[in-house]
């Protein structure tokens, strides 16, 4: 299957897309230019800066967004205005990532270093309440992390183990029992962001690999989506009936007439449907 393209080379480095009814569509970031990008049902882009990093995305229960912004959290109030959460740490070697909200309504953003250190990163965990607990450590690139339709499991990405860890779920443990769901040859590409369908099949995206593989409950690899980019960011299923995929790619450390479409979104129509986006509760 080959996805088509949607839209022009519009973002620098496009990130972290996601579905929402309660915002009216497709939202994704150009992560490096802090910016939140929108798709509009007659087709239109819309751009809203929000930091030097808007690192990802997601709907509020009450409405709103909250966001992984360059060292914390902020919220987007249902009137559009901006609540910064204050940074969790000082330095400015590191940012945030990547991330998603679990079952229970709580929001997790992932860290990196800017030179890709071993060990660099971290997964925060913000409760509605407003805690902030560190939910791992010592990982390098903080990437892609979903749930299963059951709520059972989560699949995590730190891309440079090469692998999909799983982990077992529940509401008082939280992420527990890590294991490897699936491993990747460093030759095809790097894992980044992941969404989960809702027949629990696993949407990984791969960047350097011009591709977004799905891979059953059992780890085999079932679909490739071939993508006229090379550097596949993430994933996410939206449309009203959940059924289109919509992919994001990079351009960061491209020359200018490298990779013509890299900073495109794509789409395609995979023949399985998404699940709803969970919401933060905060």
């Amino acid at each position: 299957m080959k996805a088509e393209t949607l839209t022009d080379p519009i973002c620098y480095h496009a990130e972290g897309p996601v579905w929402s009814e309660a915002w009216g569509g497709l939202r994704w970031v150009d992560m490096l230019d802090g910016d939140v990008m929108s798709l509009d049902s007659d087709g239109s882009i819309q751009r809203r800066h929000i930091d030097d990093i808007a690192a990802i995305v997601r709907p509020r229960r009450g409405g709103g967004a909250i966001l992984g912004i360059e060292r914390g959290f902020a919220l987007e109030h249902p009137d559009g205005t901006i609540t910064r959460l204050g940074d969790l740490w000082s330095g400015g070697d590191v940012r945030m990532n990547e991330g998603g909200c679990d079952p229970d309504g709580r929001f997790y953003c992932g860290t990196m270093a800017y030179d890709k250190r071993p060990g660099g990163g971290s997964l925060y965990r913000l409760d509605p309440t407003g805690e902030v607990t560190v939910v791992l450590e010592d990982v390098t690139i903080s990437n892609g992390l979903d749930w299963s339709p059951d709520n059972s499991f989560a699949y995590y990405i730190d891309t440079m183990t090469f692998e999909v860890s799983i982990f077992d779920y529940d509401t008082e443990r939280g992420l527990t029992g890590r294991r490897t769901f699936v491993e990747f040859d460093p030759d095809g590409g790097g894992p980044d962001g992941l969404v989960v369908d809702s027949d629990g099949g696993v949407w990984v995206a791969l960047f350097g690999g011009n591709a977004v593989h799905r891979y059953g409950t059992e780890g085999e690899l079932d679909e490739v989506i071939e993508v006229g980019a090379r550097q596949v960011t993430a994933c996410t299923f939206g449309g009203p009936d959940l059924d289109r995929l919509y992919i994001t790619t990079s351009r960061e450390n491209l020359e200018p007439d490298d990779d013509p479409l890299a900073g495109s979104l794509f789409t395609a129509m995979p023949g399985v449907k998404g699940l709803p986006v969970r919401a933060y509760a905060g």
